[in-house]
């Protein structure tokens, strides 16, 4: 589709932007511990800058720090020592073209950094305690990072209701800081009155009690909100820039804001001297599944119809955030539904989509593939990482893949799964020849189920693919690597990235006809493997080699709107193992309508996935009726069932059909193999150690890099 309208030039109150891009704020943690811009925040900054966004929103900063952060490293507004930092930043961002406003905010009731210290968390009434139930999901290294959380003396937050001079000196606070935004080189300010925050604890019926002139209205609730954006506008004047982050609804809240309580706040909001709205949402994030329902939602374009609303509502720009495709970005805002697009996790994959964009290849646009690793990493107070950019952070460094001087090297891949798909990207970036041997007939590897079960993955895989096309990479499928083959491309290098091998463990009755290995059922549902086929009856056999045959099984996207209709399995399924693997099974079957129970020898399950997407999925799946046991041990498997035990007790649970997901272990043989050949070589990915899509990713990174260093 095209996409000239987003484009386009738009305004922003007195600010002219070059197109409809908007970088939306995101915590990154890149600050340092005293609240400065550091060089990482600013290159990271910059990279999307270039990467020719309009517009950025500097991540959630502290108008009070050290005060009111919800971050351990969070960029802070509150003092002038700040300011060298900030122009630092603005004038890297101005380079480009590019316009940057400070996002101001105070954390309220979520400073978890108050709670740490010790200080006073600031409230408009006490909160009611809510249930977590992320909490028995965690592993215990997580757990560990969440320790620090009861403060010092382990009683947790000490909560203060903000009385007339809190209140008075918390507005103090955003005009200083929004005045320092000015002194800084700033285009604009957002005020953040969403997500849980102090401005919208007050617009929230469900945190804010009062019974004085800040509570009972929805314009008694907002009148903090006015009061600083009024005060604000008249400390920075008519012509500076100012946004308002709101929330258009609280999920799973009960008593929370609803979207008339938005249109109401966001009417004020105008009144008051905002020059535009970015609409927003929020959740209990304590609640598994909530976190993924708002601020980070998953469902695509979830909030454009809150957008809309306010868009008829007033009379200044509006800018819609939540998982929007361009595509629909492009036919919303020529409906006029809104005015910009705010991209979180998609600038963070790609910070050059705009560009891209603007170039037509958006085939080119690395896709996030929405694993929630960039917001988890927050969770649990580290910096932001993303699974398929592994730039991201690096930025600074100087450890960036382009092209490199001794360009012209030979290389081979061995494997065709994510790992060595982007090792052969990265190396063809850098201007190398390179060949990728697949055994199999596609490309992907693994990912291809684990695209089944989570269709965002097999985004990765074409773009990918595109890729490899692009750069010419010479690409052979179905060509297992054997040392005539690499004898005759006598490459300077081999990079092998086969994968794991994948047996299951010795549980007596695995080989029975109703018990499949993860690598059994790869072949029923995508062909190569034909051990699972030999397992069915000849009906069920003959309707798979059919498929097979006609090629169905080779798209991926084909067998997933397929099994929905048809598959070689039955009802009532078990699956041995609740890490990564299994819990993606599961996702997969009881989106097929199967009644599935998955037992996990270990305290916790999926610890591969990140907290974000392990709570959505795992909450998805008991909503649906699946039983999960954790500390479950099989011992057998027989026609009666699958023997396990857990809590000390012996039980047997029927199954029609019995899916072993365990047993990956890494496999080095092929490059034991190549290596004794005679060649250089280096292995990534799950043949090295097992760590998944992400860590097959970040491998191929640090290798090439290692690679591509100056020869001494």
């Amino acid at each position: 589709m095209n996409h000239a309208i987003l484009n386009s030039p738009a305004s922003i109150g007195s600010m002219q932007l070059k197109n409809r891009f908007v970088l939306a704020a995101m915590g990154s943690n890149y600050a340092t511990p005293e609240g400065h811009c550091s060089e990482q925040l600013i290159a990271y900054y910059e990279a999307r800058a270039k990467g020719g966004a309009g517009l950025l929103i500097l991540e959630t900063t502290s108008v009070s720090w050290p005060a009111g952060c919800s971050m351990p490293n969070m960029v802070g507004f509150s003092d002038d020592c700040f300011l060298p930092g900030l122009r630092e930043l603005t004038s890297r961002v101005h380079q480009y073209d590019c316009k940057i406003a400070a996002q101001l905010n105070h954390s309220g009731k979520v400073s978890q950094e108050d709670t740490i210290a010790g200080r006073p968390i600031l409230v408009p009434s006490i909160p009611e305690k809510s249930r977590n139930d992320m909490m028995p999901l965690l592993t215990r290294e997580e757990l560990g990072n969440f320790i620090k959380m009861g403060g010092p003396d382990g009683k947790g937050p000490r909560y203060h209701v903000m009385d007339q001079d809190d209140i008075d000196n918390l507005v103090n606070d955003f005009v200083s800081a929004a005045k320092r935004a000015v002194i800084a080189g700033f285009d604009g300010i957002e005020i953040h009155g969403g997500h849980g925050y102090v401005i919208s604890s007050f617009l929230s019926p469900a945190t804010n009690q009062r019974d004085d002139k800040y509570g009972g209205s929805v314009e008694n609730r907002a009148r903090l909100m006015v009061e600083i954006v009024r005060a604000v506008r008249a400390a920075v004047g008519s012509e500076f820039p100012i946004i308002i982050r709101l929330d258009a609804k609280e999920y799973r809240v009960e008593n929370g804001i609803t979207p008339d309580d938005f249109i109401a706040a966001a009417k004020l909001a105008q009144q008051a001297g905002a020059d535009a709205i970015d609409v927003s949402a929020y959740s209990d994030t304590q609640k598994g599944i909530a976190f993924t329902e708002a601020p980070l939602v998953h469902q695509p374009s979830a909030y454009v119809p809150f957008s809309e609303q306010v868009k008829r509502e007033l009379d200044i720009p509006v800018i819609a955030v939540g998982r929007i495709e361009l595509d629909s970005a492009a036919k919303d805002i020529a409906n006029h539904k809104y005015d910009f697009l705010g991209l979180g996790r998609k600038l963070i994959a790609d910070p050059e989509l705009p560009n891209k964009s603007a170039a037509g290849m958006a085939q080119s646009i690395r896709p996030c593939i929405y694993c929630y690793i960039c917001v988890s990493q927050i969770f649990i107070n580290k910096p932001m990482l993303c699974a398929v950019n592994t730039d991201v952070g690096r930025e600074y460094s100087g450890d960036l893949i382009a092209s490199s001087s001794d360009a012209g090297r030979r290389f081979a891949v061995v494997g065709g799964g994510p790992g060595g798909m982007e090792a052969a990207r990265l190396l063809a970036t850098a201007g190398h020849q390179v060949t990728l041997f697949e055994k199999e007939p596609q490309l992907g590897g693994t990912a291809r189920i684990a695209a089944l079960a989570y269709e965002p993955n097999s985004g990765l895989i074409d773009y990918l693919t595109t890729e490899l096309k692009r750069l010419d990479v010479d690409v052979q499928l179905n060509s297992p690597v054997n040392k005539d083959a690499l004898a005759a491309l006598n490459p300077d290098h081999v990079i092998v990235a086969t994968g794991a091998k994948r047996e299951a463990p010795e549980i007596p009755g695995k080989d029975l006809n109703h018990v499949f290995d993860g690598e059994e059922m790869r072949g029923l549902l995508l062909g190569g493997d034909d051990r699972g086929l030999k397992k069915l009856n000849p009906i069920k056999r003959a309707l798979v080699s059919i498929s097979q045959a006609l090629g169905l099984t080779s798209n991926i996207g084909w067998v997933r709107v397929l099994s929905h209709l048809w598959m070689p399995l039955q009802k009532d399924i078990v699956i041995v193992g609740g890490g990564l693997v299994g819990i993606e099974i599961a996702e997969f079957l009881i989106e097929r309508r199967r009644r599935v129970t998955v037992l996990e020898p270990s305290a916790t399950l999926s610890p591969e996935l990140s907290i974000v997407r392990r709570a959505r999925v795992i909450h998805l799946l008991r909503e649906h009726g699946c039983d999960m046991l954790t500390n479950a041990t099989v011992s057998h498997i027989d026609q009666a069932g699958v023997h396990y035990e857990h809590k000390e007790q012996k039980h047997c649970i029927k199954a029609d059909q019995v899916i072993i997901a365990q047993g990956a272990d890494a496999d080095t043989q092929v490059g034991e193999r190549v290596k004794g050949d005679g060649y250089s070589v280096t292995t990534i990915g799950d043949c090295r150690s097992i760590g998944y899509l992400d860590g097959a990713i970040h491998d191929a990174r640090t290798a090439v890099s290692e690679l591509l260093q100056p020869q001494a």
